[in-house]
C-alpha cells in the first residue's frame, strides 16, 4: 500500500516516520515545494529502517505529483502558520488556495485516494475539499480530533496519577481552544466514569488544559506541536490501511446528524478500508450538546471566510 503525505516539515515528516515504523505500508511519498527539503528527509528517514525494524520504503519529490500515483491514502499538512500582521482572512485565503491546489493534484494522480487533511484551520480545509473535489464524503476525513482526545487523555492521565492506558475520553467539535468539547462526563477509568475520582474543579481545569493544549506547546516551542500530530494521522491511516474499524473523532461532513448540517466538524467515526464507514450518534448531556452547536457556529463563521 502507497501512502503520500503532502508537506515534509516538523508534521508532514513525523507522520511519515510513524507510518513507516509501523510497519504497514509498502511505501510512502513525501512531497514538498522547497527543493531537495523531502528527499532529504526521506532519506534521513531511511538510514533509521535497520535501527527502527522497519521495511516501508519512504521516498522523497519536489512538486512531482506523478511519484504519488495511486495512493491509497493521501495526508495534507500544507499551509503556513499565521505571522504577525497577518489578518485572519489572509491567511484562510492562502491556505485555501494551497489545499485545493494540493487535493487537486492529488486527485488527478490518484482518484480513489483517502483524503486526511491536517491544514489549518483544519474544520474549514476540510469544508473546502468536500466543495472542491468530486471525491464521496466517506473519503475526506479531517485529522483533529484523534489529535485533541490523545491530548485530553494525557490531561486525564495527569490529573488522575494514572497510567494513560487505564484512561479513555474523546474530544468532539471545532478543532480550536474555543470550539473543543471534551466530553468529560464520558471519560473514564478502567470503565469508571472519572468523576468518581476526580472533583467538578479539577474535571473543569482538565477541560481548560485539553482546550488550550496547542496554544500551550506553541507557547513553550515558539512553534506548532508535530509529535503528538503525527501520531494521530499515523493512527488514522493505519486504521484505515488495515481495515480495523477503530473508533476515532474525525471532522467530517454532517447532513443532519447531531442536528449539523452543512459544515465538517468533529463527531465520532468508524474507520476503516472504505474510510469513513459510519458516524456514530452518541448521548450527548444538554451541556456538551448546546456546545456542540456553539463550535459548529464558529466553524460556520469561518467558513463563511473561504470564497466558494
Amino acid at each position: 500500500m502507497k501512502i503520500t503525505v503532502v508537506g515534509a516539515g516538523a508534521v508532514g515528516a513525523s507522520c511519515a516516520e510513524y507510518i513507516a515504523i509501523k510497519d504497514f505500508a509498502s511505501e510512502v511519498v513525501l512531497l514538498d515545494i522547497k527543493e531537495g527539503f523531502a528527499e532529504g528527509k526521506a532519506m534521513d528517514l531511511m538510514q533509521t529502517a535497520s535501527l527502527n525494524n522497519f521495511d516501508t520504503k519512504i521516498t522523497g519529490t519536489t512538486n512531482d505529483y506523478s511519484k504519488t500515483a495511486n495512493s491509497s491514502i493521501c495526508v495534507v499538512t500544507s499551509g503556513i502558520p499565521r505571522k504577525p500582521g497577518m489578518t485572519r482572512e489572509e491567511l484562510i485565503g492562502i491556505n485555501a488556495g494551497i489545499v485545493k491546489t494540493v487535493t487537486s493534484n492529488l486527485i488527478e494522480h490518484s482518484p480513489n485516494t483517502i483524503l486526511i487533511i491536517v491544514s489549518n484551520p483544519m474544520d474549514s480545509m476540510t469544508y473546502l475539499v468536500h466543495k472542491t473535489t468530486s471525491l464521496p464524503k466517506n473519503r475526506i476525513i479531517g485529522m483533529g480530533g484523534a489529535l485533541d482526545s490523545a491530548r485530553f487523555k494525557y490531561r486525564l492521565a495527569e490529573a488522575l496519577d494514572a497510567p494513560i492506558s487505564d484512561v479513555d475520553g474523546m474530544v468532539i467539535g471545532g478543532h480550536s481552544d474555543l470550539g473543543m468539547v471534551p466530553l468529560t462526563s464520558n471519560a473514564t477509568r478502567n470503565s469508571i466514569k472519572v468523576s468518581e475520582f476526580l472533583s467538578s474543579e479539577r474535571l473543569s481545569k482538565v477541560k481548560e488544559d485539553t482546550k488550550v493544549g496547542g496554544a500551550t506547546l506553541t507557547k513553550l516551542l515558539g512553534t506548532s506541536a508535530w509529535y503528538a500530530p503525527g501520531a494521530a494521522v499515523s493512527g488514522i491511516v493505519q486504521a484505515i490501511a488495515c481495515d480495523q474499524k477503530k473508533m476515532f473523532p474525525c471532522s467530517v461532513l454532517l447532513e443532519g446528524e447531531y442536528g449539523l448540517n452543512d459544515l465538517s466538524i468533529g463527531v465520532p467515526v468508524i474507520l476503516g478500508k472504505n474510510g469513513i464507514e459510519e458516524i456514530v450518534k452518541i448521548e450527548l448531556s444538554e451541556a456538551d450538546m448546546q456546545h456542540l452547536h456553539q463550535s459548529a457556529e464558529g466553524v460556520k463563521k469561518t467558513n463563511s471566510l473561504l470564497a466558494l
